[in-house]
């Protein structure tokens, strides 16, 4: 056997070995592959979510009827002071009540005189005045407010004058001592239910943000 020969039968041998060495090392493939799934985001897809504009002012409709004539001075408030909040008034009107039936009971007026319109004020005067003539001093403990309630909303366009009823229901213990020191009224150890409906007032758009008790109505 010529030496050509013998090249090409080593070369034939060593061709089938590597063929059979690469078949078991990638297996084989037979009939129609399935096409590769293609590779899923791990993200959600996002939903399309309705956009809808114009819907009710929940400062407003949170505290008064939607369609009532207090959501509508509310809104026009709030036209001419967008600052304004409903929420924040509310919060405000219920400090100022506790600090002034308690400037009241106790006779302590002066600190509650920023607050109260003038003839207000001087109804409150001539009560206190009235007591101590009589000698007679009241100890009373703020409990808490029970309940709060925009009442009533009024707005005049003209003189931009706001006026907004609110209804308090508070619990107090009360005593009234005569000049001995006596108990003529009351028991310290009793709480009272007291409800009181008032009106607070503001001209909007102003740099005065202090609203002022002007009417009373236990």
């Amino acid at each position: 056997m010529n030496s050509p020969l013998i090249q090409l039968l080593v070369l034939a041998g060593i061709a089938i070995f590597l063929i059979l060495r690469l078949r078991s090392v990638l297996g084989t493939r037979e009939g129609f592959e399935k096409p590769p799934v293609p590779r899923q985001s791990s993200a959600a897809p996002r939903p399309d979510f309705e956009v809808i504009e114009g819907g009710p002012d929940r400062d407003i409709v949170d505290y008064v009827e939607e369609d009532s004539a207090s959501a509508e001075a509310l809104a026009e408030m709030k036209r001419v002071e967008p600052s304004f909040s409903v929420a924040d008034f509310v919060q405000g009107s219920r400090g100022a009540y506790e600090m002034i039936v308690m400037g009241f009971e106790r006779g302590e007026l002066n600190e509650i005189q920023p607050f109260i319109a003038e003839d207000v004020f001087e109804t409150f005067v001539e009560v206190v005045a009235a007591r101590e003539d009589q000698g007679l001093t009241i100890e009373a403990e703020f409990i808490g407010v029970r309940e709060v309630r925009v009442e009533n909303v009024d707005y005049d366009q003209d003189t931009a004058e706001a006026q907004i009823t609110m209804r308090f229901v508070s619990e107090l213990t009360s005593v009234v001592r005569n000049a001995e020191g006596e108990i003529v009224e009351g028991d310290p150890k009793a709480v009272k239910r007291q409800k009181d409906t008032w009106v607070f007032a503001r001209k909007m758009g102003t740099d005065d943000p202090n609203w002022l008790l002007v009417a009373t109505d236990a």
